[in-house]
Protein backbone atom coordinates (compact mmCIF):
# COMPACT_ATOMS: atom_id res chain seq x y z
CA UNK A 1 0.00 0.00 0.00
CA UNK A 2 2.52 2.45 1.02
CA UNK A 3 4.72 1.75 -1.98
CA UNK A 4 1.82 2.45 -4.28
CA UNK A 5 1.13 5.78 -2.71
CA UNK A 6 4.74 7.03 -2.70
CA UNK A 7 5.00 5.97 -6.19
CA UNK A 8 2.12 7.46 -7.14
CA UNK A 9 3.17 10.76 -5.18
CA UNK A 10 7.11 10.81 -6.74
CA UNK A 11 5.24 10.16 -10.27
CA UNK A 12 2.42 13.09 -10.13
CA UNK A 13 5.50 16.03 -8.67
CA UNK A 14 7.29 14.38 -11.96
CA UNK A 15 4.78 15.02 -14.04
CA UNK A 16 3.90 18.20 -12.50
CA UNK A 17 7.28 19.89 -13.19
CA UNK A 18 7.59 18.26 -16.32
CA UNK A 19 4.83 20.53 -17.39
CA UNK A 20 5.91 23.45 -15.63
CA UNK A 21 9.68 23.44 -17.42
CA UNK A 22 8.15 23.27 -20.45
CA UNK A 23 5.99 26.29 -19.72
CA UNK A 24 9.16 28.86 -19.30
CA UNK A 25 9.40 28.49 -22.78
CA UNK A 26 5.43 29.57 -23.88
CA UNK A 27 5.73 33.36 -25.48
CA UNK A 28 9.66 33.25 -25.70
CA UNK A 29 11.23 34.38 -28.90
CA UNK A 30 13.14 31.99 -30.84
CA UNK A 31 16.27 34.12 -30.01
CA UNK A 32 15.70 34.01 -25.78
CA UNK A 33 14.37 30.44 -25.91
CA UNK A 34 18.10 29.79 -27.12
CA UNK A 35 20.69 32.16 -25.75
CA UNK A 36 22.94 31.57 -22.89
CA UNK A 37 21.62 33.55 -20.03
CA UNK A 38 24.54 32.76 -17.17
CA UNK A 39 28.21 32.77 -17.44
CA UNK A 40 28.28 28.51 -18.37
CA UNK A 41 26.09 29.03 -21.19
CA UNK A 42 22.33 27.85 -19.41
CA UNK A 43 19.70 28.43 -21.26
CA UNK A 44 15.85 27.60 -21.38
CA UNK A 45 15.83 25.39 -24.62
CA UNK A 46 19.00 23.54 -23.18
CA UNK A 47 16.88 22.55 -19.99
CA UNK A 48 14.34 20.92 -21.51
CA UNK A 49 16.84 19.41 -24.02
CA UNK A 50 19.04 17.85 -20.91
CA UNK A 51 16.18 16.92 -18.69
CA UNK A 52 14.42 14.75 -21.20
CA UNK A 53 18.38 13.43 -22.04
CA UNK A 54 18.10 12.93 -18.21
CA UNK A 55 14.97 11.20 -17.79
CA UNK A 56 15.76 8.63 -21.13
CA UNK A 57 18.84 7.70 -19.89
CA UNK A 58 17.85 6.98 -16.14
CA UNK A 59 14.21 5.17 -16.99
CA UNK A 60 15.86 3.76 -20.40
CA UNK A 61 19.04 2.33 -20.29
CA UNK A 62 19.32 1.50 -15.74
CA UNK A 63 16.14 -1.03 -16.24
CA UNK A 64 17.51 -2.15 -19.55
CA UNK A 65 14.54 -0.61 -21.27
CA UNK A 66 16.48 1.37 -23.91
CA UNK A 67 14.73 4.77 -25.27
CA UNK A 68 13.48 4.51 -28.78
CA UNK A 69 14.59 7.84 -29.14
CA UNK A 70 18.71 8.48 -30.79
CA UNK A 71 20.84 8.58 -27.63
CA UNK A 72 24.58 9.25 -27.59
CA UNK A 73 26.55 6.52 -25.10
CA UNK A 74 26.88 8.07 -21.98
CA UNK A 75 30.76 7.40 -22.39
CA UNK A 76 31.06 9.70 -25.20
CA UNK A 77 29.08 12.70 -23.08
CA UNK A 78 29.83 16.56 -24.31
CA UNK A 79 27.84 18.70 -22.76
CA UNK A 80 25.42 19.27 -26.14
CA UNK A 81 22.46 18.20 -24.45
CA UNK A 82 22.78 21.28 -23.00
CA UNK A 83 21.95 23.60 -25.88
CA UNK A 84 20.11 23.79 -29.16
CA UNK A 85 22.04 23.43 -32.48
CA UNK A 86 20.94 25.39 -35.16
CA UNK A 87 18.94 22.60 -36.85
CA UNK A 88 16.94 21.80 -33.71
CA UNK A 89 13.87 23.29 -33.63
CA UNK A 90 12.13 24.12 -30.47
CA UNK A 91 9.22 22.15 -31.22
CA UNK A 92 11.71 19.16 -31.99
CA UNK A 93 13.29 19.40 -28.44
CA UNK A 94 10.01 19.42 -27.18
CA UNK A 95 8.39 16.50 -28.80
CA UNK A 96 11.51 14.05 -27.81
CA UNK A 97 10.72 15.49 -24.27
CA UNK A 98 7.30 14.29 -24.28
CA UNK A 99 8.04 10.99 -26.26
CA UNK A 100 10.44 10.32 -23.10
CA UNK A 101 7.90 10.78 -20.58
CA UNK A 102 5.53 8.25 -22.47
CA UNK A 103 8.73 5.81 -22.09
CA UNK A 104 9.35 6.85 -18.68
CA UNK A 105 6.10 7.20 -17.65
CA UNK A 106 5.67 2.95 -19.12
CA UNK A 107 8.87 2.29 -16.96
CA UNK A 108 7.45 3.41 -13.87
CA UNK A 109 3.93 1.79 -14.30
CA UNK A 110 5.25 -1.19 -15.13
CA UNK A 111 7.82 -1.86 -12.62
CA UNK A 112 7.52 -1.98 -8.71
CA UNK A 113 9.42 0.48 -6.54
CA UNK A 114 11.89 -2.24 -5.90
CA UNK A 115 12.87 -3.25 -9.04
CA UNK A 116 16.63 -3.38 -9.64
CA UNK A 117 18.47 -1.07 -11.97
CA UNK A 118 22.22 -0.33 -12.62
CA UNK A 119 23.56 3.04 -13.52
CA UNK A 120 26.99 2.59 -14.90
CA UNK A 121 28.13 6.29 -14.53
CA UNK A 122 27.33 6.27 -10.57
CA UNK A 123 30.35 5.29 -8.86
CA UNK A 124 30.63 1.97 -6.91
CA UNK A 125 28.93 0.65 -4.47
CA UNK A 126 25.76 3.00 -5.28
CA UNK A 127 25.61 1.82 -8.97
CA UNK A 128 22.96 -1.03 -8.73
CA UNK A 129 19.88 0.65 -7.31
CA UNK A 130 16.42 0.55 -7.65
CA UNK A 131 13.29 2.08 -9.46
CA UNK A 132 12.37 4.24 -6.17
CA UNK A 133 16.08 5.68 -5.83
CA UNK A 134 16.08 6.61 -9.77
CA UNK A 135 12.42 8.32 -9.39
CA UNK A 136 13.59 10.26 -6.55
CA UNK A 137 17.22 11.24 -8.36
CA UNK A 138 15.39 12.04 -11.91
CA UNK A 139 12.28 13.99 -10.01
CA UNK A 140 15.43 16.48 -8.00
CA UNK A 141 16.92 16.68 -11.20
CA UNK A 142 13.85 17.74 -12.43
CA UNK A 143 13.04 20.26 -9.63
CA UNK A 144 16.39 21.79 -9.80
CA UNK A 145 16.56 22.48 -13.32
CA UNK A 146 12.83 24.04 -13.42
CA UNK A 147 14.30 26.19 -10.62
CA UNK A 148 16.75 27.08 -13.01
CA UNK A 149 14.29 28.08 -15.61
CA UNK A 150 12.27 29.69 -13.28
CA UNK A 151 15.05 32.09 -12.24
CA UNK A 152 16.12 32.47 -16.16
CA UNK A 153 12.67 33.17 -17.29
CA UNK A 154 12.02 36.03 -14.34
CA UNK A 155 15.89 37.60 -15.55
CA UNK A 156 14.31 38.08 -19.44
CA UNK A 157 10.58 39.52 -18.95
CA UNK A 158 9.60 38.90 -15.15
CA UNK A 159 7.47 36.47 -15.89
CA UNK A 160 7.19 34.12 -12.37
CA UNK A 161 5.14 30.82 -11.25
CA UNK A 162 5.35 26.79 -11.82
CA UNK A 163 1.83 27.01 -13.38
CA UNK A 164 -0.07 29.35 -15.71
CA UNK A 165 -3.01 29.85 -13.06
CA UNK A 166 -0.25 30.80 -9.98
CA UNK A 167 0.98 33.39 -12.61
CA UNK A 168 0.40 37.03 -11.43
CA UNK A 169 -0.02 39.95 -13.38
CA UNK A 170 3.67 41.99 -12.92
CA UNK A 171 3.45 45.05 -10.70
CA UNK A 172 6.49 47.07 -11.26
CA UNK A 173 6.05 49.34 -9.02
CA UNK A 174 6.14 46.79 -5.63
CA UNK A 175 8.49 44.56 -7.26
CA UNK A 176 10.86 47.85 -7.12
CA UNK A 177 10.12 48.47 -3.90
CA UNK A 178 10.42 45.31 -2.77
CA UNK A 179 13.21 44.62 -4.38
CA UNK A 180 14.99 48.32 -2.65
CA UNK A 181 13.88 46.93 1.01
CA UNK A 182 15.87 43.64 0.15
CA UNK A 183 18.73 45.94 -1.34
CA UNK A 184 18.69 48.23 2.04
CA UNK A 185 18.98 44.91 4.25
CA UNK A 186 21.95 44.13 2.41
CA UNK A 187 23.64 47.20 2.41
CA UNK A 188 22.82 47.73 6.56
CA UNK A 189 24.23 44.23 7.35
CA UNK A 190 27.58 44.40 4.87
CA UNK A 191 29.12 46.85 7.55
CA UNK A 192 28.11 44.96 10.93
CA UNK A 193 29.82 41.70 8.87
CA UNK A 194 32.81 43.52 7.98
CA UNK A 195 32.99 44.52 11.62
CA UNK A 196 32.84 40.66 13.04
CA UNK A 197 35.04 39.68 11.01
Amino acid sequence: MIDEFAKDNLHGRLRRDREALLWKLDGLPEYDARRPLTATGTNLLGLVKHVATVEARYFGEVFDRPSPEPLPRWQDYNGSDLWAAEDETRDQIIEFYRRTWEHSDATINELPLDAPGHVPWWPEPHADTNLFAVMVHVLGESVRHAGHADILREGLDGRTGLRPEHENQIDEEARAAYCAKIEQAARSAAPIKAQNS
